[in-house]
């Protein structure tokens, strides 16, 4: 009647990479940043001292954090022990917050706006994105829904 079911057998797959399907967002970020040079992470790793989480690891991580709307260090850090994608991207890896929140704002702060560049020309040379309907506009509308015009005054 029902399907077996027993806590005590539990098996997570060895290859998280068969949870994942074969055109998730996960794998064109995971692809993207892969072909990010290397020498663009190198300055923010002078060497010496103890060993780092790969800088590529981080940056897969924080980028699909973004694509989740997930923007908290700490929300990332827990995706990556609770969230197949972020383990995937992880390769089971464990940063804490602090790591990543370092990462981001103090190691890779100067870099990171050629990392994203990189991004958007991977994506459109992919045909993920065409650049030819995206338009920036600086147009700043009034509203009317200011304290005196809603109809209520206050004192």
């Amino acid at each position: 009647m029902y399907i077996q079911y027993n806590m005590d057998q539990l098996c997570l797959p060895m290859d998280l990479s068969e949870e994942i399907p074969e055109h998730h967002v996960v794998r064109v970020i995971n692809d993207a940043v892969e072909r990010l040079d290397d020498r663009l992470f190198a300055a923010a790793y002078p060497g010496s001292g103890r060993h780092s989480y790969h800088p590529k690891m981080l940056t897969k991580l924080i980028i699909y954090a973004y694509t989740q709307r997930i923007y908290s260090s700490r929300q990332i850090a827990k995706a990556v022990r609770e969230n197949i994608p972020f383990m995937w991207l992880a390769a089971r890896q464990r940063p804490d917050f602090r790591t990543i929140n370092r990462f981001r704002s103090e190691r890779m702060k100067d870099v990171l706006e050629k990392i994203f560049t990189a991004m958007l020309t991977f994506l459109v040379e992919e045909g993920y994105v065409k650049l030819e309907h995206y338009f920036v506009d600086g147009t700043k509308i009034e509203a009317n829904a200011n304290l005196y015009t809603s109809g209520e005054k206050q004192s």
